[in-house]
């Protein structure tokens, strides 16, 4: 493998972070003195997370006790926190959380090095944001509708949102439910991303014929799986069997809502889709795609 590797984009804006699998794109607003020292030590924070977190990999592998596992590394422990309030219903590893807590890093790095006026991480769509008063900023959500138009989420400074992540069958993890994607808005990505992936996992339909299922390990042999069942394949369902999922999934949501544990998530399957919070115009207000 080799080392990590930087560049500015293109666009003549942007960072763009690889080492191994962890892939960041990052972009800063403010003074340029201030976004140059924060890329510079946004490249010098991230040369050592793939590092930190294969030194504690199998800890990280394994199902996260309610009790909490005390970790060395500050990702490592950020993933933790994510995934430990899920743990008493769920079966979750900190790798449920990996993506999210690396942008987080990254961003409270660069933000403690420099003002900033708004910034991001995005780690593969899971995204850490940081927006000083009256700034804001416009994602797209991940799945076209039926019409082939995506949804548009606005965040501000006001809302209590600084992470936005997606999960389910179409992306870089294995999924045990059938969503096509789960867009999850919480306080920060590594919350958000633990459980965009436990939604996601609810979004199902046991058993169902039309879904094809087979051992997580014989996808990708390191999965913090082990030999549960993921999915591989799903069928077309009727408008009732969408709806059955997409109950499921939204019955998760609520629970972590009411927990505080996120503050919105839109879900979607077979062109229908869900949402729930109070920040609804996610997956609400759409442009062409």
């Amino acid at each position: 493998m080799t080392g990590p590797v930087g560049a500015i984009l293109p666009d003549g804006k942007r960072l763009h972070l690889q080492h191994g699998p962890i892939d960041l794109i990052i972009d800063a607003d403010g003074a340029r003195d201030a976004v140059h020292r924060a890329y510079a030590t946004a490249a010098e924070r991230f040369s050592t997370v793939l590092d930190e977190l294969v030194m504690e990999l199998p800890q990280l592998r394994r199902a996260c006790p309610a009790e909490g596992v005390h970790f060395a590394g500050p990702v490592a422990r950020r993933m933790e926190t994510a995934a430990r309030p899920h743990a008493r219903d769920h079966f979750v590893t900190p790798m449920a959380a990996v993506a999210g807590a690396v942008a987080d890093e990254i961003l409270d790095a660069m933000v403690a090095a420099a003002p900033l006026d708004r910034a991001y991480v995005n780690d593969g769509g899971d995204i850490a944001l940081h927006l000083t008063p009256s700034r804001q900023v416009d994602l797209a959500v991940a799945r076209e509708d039926a019409r082939g138009r995506h949804g548009r989420v606005r965040i501000t400074a006001a809302d209590p949102v600084r992470g936005v992540a997606t999960s389910g069958r179409g992306g870089r993890s294995l999924s045990q439910g059938i969503a096509d994607a789960v867009t999850v808005l919480a306080r920060d990505a590594a919350a958000a991303d633990a459980a965009a992936t436990l939604i996601a996992n609810a979004v199902d339909l046991p058993d169902h014929p039309a879904v094809d299922r087979t051992p997580a390990v014989g996808v990708d042999p390191d999965s913090d799986l082990g030999s549960r069942p993921v999915v591989a394949g799903c069928a077309p369902l009727s408008a009732a069997e969408i709806d059955v999922a997409l109950a499921r999934g939204l019955a998760a949501a609520d629970a972590m809502r009411q927990a505080g544990l996120i503050v919105s998530v839109a879900l979607f399957l077979q062109g229908d889709s869900r949402t729930l919070g109070p920040i609804a115009r996610i997956a609400k207000e759409t442009v062409d795609a």
